[in-house]
């Protein structure tokens, strides 16, 4: 057999039989063992139709085993209620994926129910695992899908109610790409250096890029864009065992989190350091500002604050007094909850490119705010450390007693 994994075509067989059929169809034409998976949530499902003949080794999952996956058993999923049923199948595909050593790749066929299901389990898998989505959602914002994951969305173009000339093509491109990124995988690669991420915004590139220099004869750096989905991605890599350690100096998704910007992190930032227990070296880069769209968009309630037009399509805003001290706070709860080495640094002489004497954002008493209320707050321990120095976020020195304490933690 060419591959040892399987490809998973998943999909709701009491409504999308037929073209989850002829993707297999394809799949194994081309040479790949294919797993097919029933999330079906109409209580209980009938299975007669995966017994149809096929002339392939076929391995074929009712939803009944994939539903008996959830905490509460399969009545959780197969319950009446659509929408439960829809929350609590997804529970549990996602559960069932996790346990399974024998998926090479997954193709997900479905409407906004199955898309929701198909993809939760999608985002559960790791970074580069070929994971490919044909959606009747897929032409609008499909954030909520792919989240941090590297999933593929295809639009179905059709509704996926059938097969017909349109759908053929469509689904025979996504069974082929999928057989593609299976059997023509890239080999394994031998790092002799460890990967770290990094996180960057425009304001805060200077000092990055400083960073990277230094770091790049023994770590292989990973800079994110932080604009919401870049921490995001981050940490999942960090979760997933992929970076061996984290550079966090630009933590801006937070401002965006706590005030309404749109490049906003989750309840979940710096989740991922207190679970894996990786080096961690964070800062303040960027705190002083919100980002929103054009100006035009901002938020009437902001529209009499210090705004910065950054280009015709994103807008900054500054921070004030209190919303720093409500951000430190947030920080340093949940900095405190990480049990690993962590040293976080205070830049006191400006957190961005926009704050430093003469630009557009630089205020002393926004800083001090921040700084007093991380210093307050945060409960320092041996291995964990709140770091002073008298530099501006962008100046050199910084950069370089960022990675001096970074080395220091992998040393020791």
């Amino acid at each position: 057999m060419i591959s040892q994994k399987w490809a998973w075509v998943a999909a709701t067989l009491d409504t999308k039989l037929d073209e989850a059929l002829y993707v297999c169809d394809l799949l194994e034409a081309a040479g790949v063992p294919v797993n097919l998976l029933d999330l079906s949530t109409k209580a209980p499902p009938s299975t007669s139709y995966l017994a149809r003949p096929t002339s392939s080794p076929r391995l074929l999952t009712s939803a009944a085993e994939i539903a008996a996956h959830h905490p509460k058993g399969a009545s959780a999923v197969f319950c009446g209620e659509r929408g439960d049923a829809v929350a609590a199948m997804a529970y549990a595909f996602e559960r069932f994926v996790k346990s399974r050593p024998d998926l090479g790749g997954m193709l997900g066929i479905g409407g906004s129910g199955g898309t929701a299901m198909i993809t939760r389990a999608m985002r559960a898998m790791p970074i580069g695992l070929p994971k490919l989505m044909v959606s009747t959602m897929a032409s609008g914002n499909v954030a909520s899908y792919v989240g941090a994951g590297d999933i593929t969305m295809m639009y179905s173009v059709t509704d996926v109610a059938g097969l017909n000339r349109i759908s053929r093509r469509v689904l025979g491109n996504a069974a082929h790409a999928l057989a593609g990124m299976i059997l023509h995988g890239l080999p394994v690669e031998r790092h002799e250096r460890p990967a770290l991420g990094l996180t960057m915004f425009g304001v805060t590139t200077p000092c990055v890029q400083h960073m990277v220099r230094l770091l790049s004869p023994r770590f292989d750096c990973l800079v994110f864009h932080a604009t919401g989905t870049g921490g995001q991605s981050m940490e999942k890599l960090l979760d997933d065992g992929l970076i061996a350690g984290v550079i966090d100096i630009t933590t801006t998704e937070v401002c965006d989190y706590l005030f309404g910007g749109i490049l906003a992190c989750t309840d979940d930032r710096f989740g991922a350091v207190q679970r894996s227990q990786a080096p961690y070296v964070g800062s303040c880069g960027a705190l002083d500002m919100v980002n929103f769209g054009a100006m035009e968009t901002v938020p009437l309630h902001y529209r009499a604050r210090k705004l910065y037009p950054h280009n015709p399509q994103v807008t900054l805003m500054r921070t004030t007094v209190e919303e720093n001290v409500q951000q430190g706070r947030w920080i340093a709860h949940r900095l405190n909850q990480c049990e690993g080495d962590v040293r976080f640094l205070l830049p006191l002489g400006g957190v961005s490119a926009l704050d430093a004497p003469g630009q557009a954002f630089w205020d002393p008493d926004a800083d001090a705010a921040l700084f007093e209320t991380m210093a307050n707050e945060f409960k320092e321990t041996d291995r964990r450390k709140l770091v002073r120095f008298p530099l501006h976020i962008n100046d050199p020195s910084f950069a370089q007693a960022g990675v001096k304490e970074f080395l220091g933690m992998v040393r020791q």
